[in-house]
C-alpha cells in the first residue's frame, strides 16, 4: 500500500490571485502524484490549507481534491478555521467538536488528530482530546498504528519556529501514547521541509510542504536582533510517499519539479539491472 502525504498547502496566500503560486505548486505535487509512477492508493493533507481559515479557500481546495483519482483525507493546522473547514469537508468525520478520525488500511490503521487552538501557531492536545486518542489506542491494541497529525512532538532545532519537548501540550501526548507499542510512527508536517526524528522510540517523520520550504538554519536567534538570516526560501514544493509492505513502514521524500534524466533503463543499464537482480535471488 502506497499512503502519500502533503502538507501546508496555504492556499489564499495570495486571495485576489485564483492562479496564486501556492494553487500552482499544489497543482504541480498533485499532478506528479496522478501521473507519475508511484500512484498513491489514498492522500493525507496534514494541515495549514488555507493561509488564513478563509471559508472560499477551503471550497476551492474541496473541489481540487474531489477530482482526485483516490480518496483525500484532511486534518488542521495551525492556519485553518475549524468552523469553515468543517462546512466545506461536512464528511470528513469530527468528535466533540475536533475533526480527528481513524483510517482502517490494509491491517495498518491512521489516527488522525486535531491539534489546532485557534490563535495559536504552536500544538494543542487538550485532555478531551488525549482522552479520545487513548480510546482509540486501546481498542485496537495489536493493530500496527500511525498517528497523523500537524505539529510533530520534537523540537527540530530550526529555532524561530521549534517548540518540542518542554511545551505541555507534548507531555498531555506523550503520556496519552505511553505502553500503546502498536505506534509505529507519527507523521506530520508544519515546518515547510523533510524532517526525519526517532522520539520516545518512534519514528518522527515531518513532509515537506508544496508551498515554500523553510530555510534550514540551525543557530539559536535572537527575537529582539534581526539578523537578516534566510527563513522562507523558493525550493520546490514537495512531498512524502509512505510505503507499507510486509508490515514495514518505509517514508520516501521527494519534490515535482522538472529535472533531468542522467541514467533511464535502456540496454546500456540493463546488464547492471540484471546483475542487481540476480545478486537479490541469490542472497
Amino acid at each position: 500500500m502506497l499512503i502519500a502525504q502533503i502538507t501546508d498547502v496555504h492556499i489564499g496566500f495570495a486571495p485576489q490571485t485564483p492562479d496564486e503560486l501556492n494553487r500552482q505548486r499544489l497543482d504541480a505535487v498533485l499532478q506528479t502524484l496522478i501521473k507519475g509512477p508511484n500512484r498513491p492508493d489514498m492522500l493525507l493533507v496534514t494541515g495549514d490549507i488555507a493561509d488564513d481559515g478563509g471559508e472560499e479557500n477551503y471550497a476551492r481546495v474541496a473541489a481540487i481534491f474531489a477530482a482526485c483519482p483516490f480518496p483525500v483525507y484532511p486534518s488542521l493546522g495551525n492556519h485553518d478555521d475549524r468552523a469553515s473547514f468543517m462546512r466545506q469537508f461536512p464528511t470528513v468525520p469530527q468528535q466533540g467538536g475536533f475533526v480527528h478520525y481513524c483510517i482502517e488500511a490494509q491491517a495498518l490503521r491512521l489516527i488522525v488528530l486535531d491539534t489546532l487552538e485557534e490563535g495559536r501557531h504552536g500544538g494543542s492536545f487538550c485532555d478531551n482530546r488525549a482522552q479520545w486518542l487513548m480510546a482509540q489506542l486501546s481498542a485496537a491494541p495489536e493493530t500496527p498504528t500511525v498517528i497523523v497529525m500537524h505539529h510533530p512532538p520534537i523540537d527540530t532545532g530550526i529555532a524561530w519556529m521549534s517548540g518540542g519537548e518542554g511545551e505541555a501540550w507534548v507531555q498531555r501526548f506523550a503520556d496519552a501514547i505511553a505502553g500503546h507499542k502498536q505506534v509505529r510512527a507519527i507523521w506530520s508536517g508544519h515546518f515547510h521541509r523533510p524532517i526525519v526524528s526517532s522520539w520516545r522510540g518512534i519514528t518522527v517523520t515531518v513532509c515537506p510542504a508544496t508551498a515554500a520550504q523553510l530555510a534550514l538554519d540551525l543557530r539559536p536567534i535572537d527575537p529582539e536582533q534581526p539578523d537578516n538570516r534566510a527563513m522562507i526560501t523558493a525550493d520546490p514544493p514537495g512531498y512524502a510517499l509512505h510505503r507499507w509492505h510486509g508490515g514495514e513502514l518505509v517514508s520516501l521524500f521527494d519534490t515535482a519539479e522538472d529535472r533531468g534524466i542522467l541514467a533511464k533503463f535502456d540496454t546500456a543499464m540493463q546488464p547492471l539491472v540484471r546483475y542487481l537482480a540476480h545478486e537479490r535471488e541469490s542472497g
